[in-house]
């Protein structure tokens, strides 16, 4: 297995924070896969950072987002949302990403990995559905063929991305175990894995799983964090913010955000995760707070569980934001106490999106929504500078707006 320690960074200013040579980010991670799968995660531990250290695929990813996926994506002064808050707030505008979310960052490059690695066909997980549409995106744009799992009910409230999903020619899944939800979907994916694992590429969505995708996931969306260094030293002459602000299901968009500042303590990290109805009322989401240390999906991490550890189903109105647990780097800065992780309840988020929408025209995607949450939960200085990362816009979610303020 690669020492990452003596290999350069894929991207340039990229800090490899806290994780060690066998993908353990303190004592959160490793690579927990079943036996039939070993030779194919091997293969991309072994291979992943010398893939991405040619030149001829950073050439390549960094053409695609530009000219594909359309970045760099804005950062905004929210003129109006920070005169209610009396501070400075920017939104990196991920919404504006082909797509719609943060989500293609990642599975560009993904699907050139799988390319160089002679993959054949293409399976993904999706909660909201943002990354089954990205990863649809980037197999028709590759040619590849692909199938998405989904859970039986994300598909119900879902259901413009699951149209997006099958025009793009992805065959949809549905996951009909458990909570029907997004953990059932990646449980389903990992077994269709089993079953073809030499010719089959998986792209994981997030920053969770076994060893080198939550690197490898993190790595592709620091592109998020690189941008808004260079987008604040214009705006505001620096780099770094006060406060980053993300919400956090896996994980992804947040570890983009976090990337390029996990070694400045200067920079105050906070994470959103969704409290659902509470987190106190068995409909909840909020890992951090309830979760104890477990393993799923192959790696150590903390993990809503009983005490004879059974997986405790997780409940959010987002269905981006309804896992168990949290990537493993997510712990670990939990743990460690390098980021603050928040929550915030359905009503919470969807008065927040609500308010996005009225005050700077920007309908969020209700993940997003729970990152803005945390306005009203702090306390900040009217020269303070904060960065939100606005992760996906809300097209998607309509349907879930509408029925919860009564629009019809």
């Amino acid at each position: 297995m690669i020492n990452q320690e003596n290999i350069p960074s894929p991207i340039e200013g990229s800090l490899g924070w806290g994780i060690n040579e066998k993908g353990y980010y303190g004592e959160f991670g490793g690579s927990f896969v079943p036996e039939m799968l070993y030779p194919n995660v091997e293969e991309l531990q072994n291979k992943y950072l010398e893939i991405m250290n040619e030149a001829s695929f950073k050439e390549e990813f960094q053409s695609l987002l530009k000219d594909y996926v359309g970045r760099p994506s804005p950062l905004y002064l929210a003129k109006r949302l920070s005169k209610k808050y009396n501070t400075k707030i920017y939104l990196k505008r991920e919404d504006l990403n082909h797509t719609g979310a943060h989500k293609i960052n990642n599975t560009i490059g993904q699907i050139l990995m799988a390319k160089r690695l002679g993959k054949k066909e293409i399976i993904a997980e999706t909660g909201a559905g943002q990354h089954g549409v990205a990863t649809a995106t980037v197999c028709a744009l590759a040619g590849i063929p692909c199938t998405i799992y989904m859970g039986e009910i994300d598909i119900a409230r879902q259901a413009p991305n699951v149209a997006r999903m099958k025009m793009l020619g992805a065959t949809v899944v549905p996951a009909k175990s458990g909570s029907r939800t997004l953990k059932d979907a990646t449980n389903e994916a990992i077994r269709a894995w089993i079953n073809n694992p030499v010719d089959v590429y998986y792209i994981i969505g997030s920053v969770v799983g076994f060893h080198p995708y939550p690197d490898m996931v993190a790595r592709f969306q620091s592109i998020i964090s690189e941008e808004i260094k260079w987008q604040l030293k214009e705006h505001e002459g620096t780099e770094n913010p006060n406060y980053i602000i993300a919400c956090i299901g896996g994980g992804s968009n947040a570890s983009g955000a976090f990337y390029h500042y996990l070694d400045n303590k200067n920079v105050k990290l906070i994470a959103v995760e969704a409290a659902g109805k509470g987190v106190d009322s068995g409909k909840s989401a909020a890992t951090s707070i309830l979760g104890k240390k477990g393993i799923i999906h192959g790696s150590k991490t903390l993990l809503m569980q009983t005490d004879d550890g059974q997986i405790i189903e997780p409940y959010s109105i987002s269905a981006g934001l309804d896992y168990p647990g949290v990537g493993p780097q997510h712990a670990h800065l939990f743990i460690s106490k390098r980021a603050k992780y928040l929550n915030a309840t359905d009503d919470e988020a969807m008065q927040s999106g609500l308010e996005l929408c009225k005050l700077e025209g920007i309908i969020p995607a209700i993940e997003s929504a729970h990152a803005l949450a945390a306005l009203n939960k702090m306390k900040f200085k009217k020269e303070d500078i904060v960065v939100l990362n606005l992760s996906g816009r809300g097209d998607k979610d309509l349907n879930t707006y509408i029925d919860y303020f009564n629009l019809k």
